[in-house]
């Protein structure tokens, strides 16, 4: 522990890169760090996973807790929404009831948590708080929630990937499908010049290669059709 003698005045600040913590004139060095994502971004309906990883000088033992947080973006009041010692207790009442679920490992140092189902209404602040006795002096990091309807723009991304999925093979086998037809073409035209008839064994490759010829061809109409069908399943 450190004097600051430039502060002069009191106030606390953070130094997350050197684990210092600044308060009331004095530098005290952060025994536990956590760190959060600052911002979250999420779909309605789709889980989403807050991040919250920590750093102790001590061994995680069954005193270690976690506590997260939730504050709505009106209002100043916040709300416990998990606690955590040795066992979780996912908040009972409430809109997050039911919706919380453990992801972390606290001797990975992980205190994540993921919300099922989430909606707009969870727009909001996260707060994760550990603590690791004697490892007690850390930061709180925040994080912004931020919950989002699907828009067109992805819903089309969507379509568009499926189409290149789908459109890229066939046009691969059309593309094969015309150079044998005029390759095939091409030699039937210089046979038909030099007077050349075909043979009983030849006029058998033909017909075989006449029906390979009509099977790729009602591939290809198969894939444009399940590109149709999809599209329309789309919107």
């Amino acid at each position: 522990m450190q004097q600051s003698g430039a502060a002069g005045g009191r106030g606390c600040a953070l130094f997350p890169l050197l684990g210092v913590l600044f308060f009331q004139g004095v530098y005290i060095v952060l025994s536990l760090e956590i760190h959060a994502d600052a911002h979250v971004r999420g779909y309605v309906g789709e889980k989403i996973k807050l991040k919250c990883t920590f750093k102790s000088t001590s061994d995680v033992t069954d005193k270690l807790t976690i506590d997260w947080t939730y504050r709505p973006p009106s209002s100043s009041r916040t709300v416990s929404i998990f606690h955590y010692q040795s066992f979780q207790y996912p908040t009972t009442a409430g809109t997050f009831r039911d919706r919380i679920s453990w992801v972390g490992n606290v001797y990975k140092g992980d205190a994540s948590i993921s919300i099922s189902n989430p909606t707009i209404k969870d727009n909001g602040t996260f707060s994760c708080a550990v603590k690791n006795p004697p490892d007690v002096h850390h930061n709180i990091p925040m994080t912004e929630l931020t919950v989002t309807e699907r828009g067109f723009g992805t819903m089309l991304s969507s379509v568009a990937l499926l189409s290149i999925l789908v459109f890229v093979p066939s046009a691969v086998v059309v593309a094969l499908l015309l150079v044998r037809m005029g390759r095939k073409a091409a030699g039937l035209k210089k046979r038909s010049r030099s007077g050349y008839k075909k043979s009983s064994i030849e006029v058998s490759d033909d017909t075989d290669q006449e029906e390979e010829d009509a099977c790729m061809a009602r591939f290809c109409v198969h894939c444009a059709e399940c590109l149709d069908s999809d599209y329309e399943e789309t919107y």
